[in-house]
């Protein structure tokens, strides 16, 4: 059996996934971490679950199911963790040129983001520029981007700065990825128009304590 960093690394190649058979139940990505991930006609349950217990929720060919409120419910009685919102899941390639916008490594940054990444990431490296910051986090063998910018900063391109500059430092020339909560349209129109693709959706679940930060 596979697991959800290959899935990734497809991904990264731009292989696409399989329609047949259309979801595939994986190892969960960490310990108290589980993940349900839709791409297109492909959907991958990161769980500790087995197949029946997908199906049962399916009824075989329901590819939205496995994001529905009615499964996400269920893996979370069944896993005892809190399923959080449903994110756009984007990705970008590598930067070319030199950075558009001075970044600053910040290892010692309390930033909220900076401190829920660390509860249920590994690798984390958090890069600071004035009225923004950037957090790296790599689950599975990705690295994934969250921008945050200071309130009086806002509506003025920073994100979009910051979303572009991420992709400069990523490690070992790798693809930026990106979550954004489906609703959060200002940064969805940042991460767009810094470069990053949409390319499926995605379900965290995590305990409660990282739920809340």
């Amino acid at each position: 059996m596979y697991d959800l960093a290959e899935v990734i690394a497809r991904i990264e190649r731009d292989e696409r996934l399989p329609a047949d058979p259309w979801f595939d139940v994986v190892p969960a990505p960490a310990p108290n971490i589980a993940a349900v991930a839709s791409f297109p006609g492909h959907v991958v349950v990161a769980a500790d679950v087995d197949r029946p217990f997908v199906e049962s929720f399916t009824d075989g060919h329901d590819l939205a199911a496995p994001l529905g409120p009615q499964f996400l419910g269920a893996l979370e009685e069944r896993l005892r963790l809190v399923a959080g919102s449903t994110d756009l899941v984007l990705m970008a390639p590598p930067g070319g040129g030199d950075r558009p916008t001075d970044l600053k490594p910040a290892p010692d940054s309390t930033h909220p983001r900076a401190v829920r990444a660390r509860l249920h990431r590994s690798d984390v490296q958090v890069w600071r520029t004035g009225p923004g910051v950037v957090v790296g986090r790599g689950v599975a063998g990705r690295w994934e981007v969250s921008v945050e910018v200071d309130e009086d900063a806002r509506n003025g391109g920073v994100g979009r700065a910051l979303a572009s500059a991420a992709r400069h430092v990523v490690p070992d020339g790798r693809p930026a990825w990106a979550q954004v909560a489906s609703g959060n349209v200002a940064s969805l129109r940042a991460f767009l128009a810094a470069g990053y693709v949409p390319i499926g959706a995605e379900v965290l679940l995590t305990p409660v304590a990282s739920q809340i930060i």
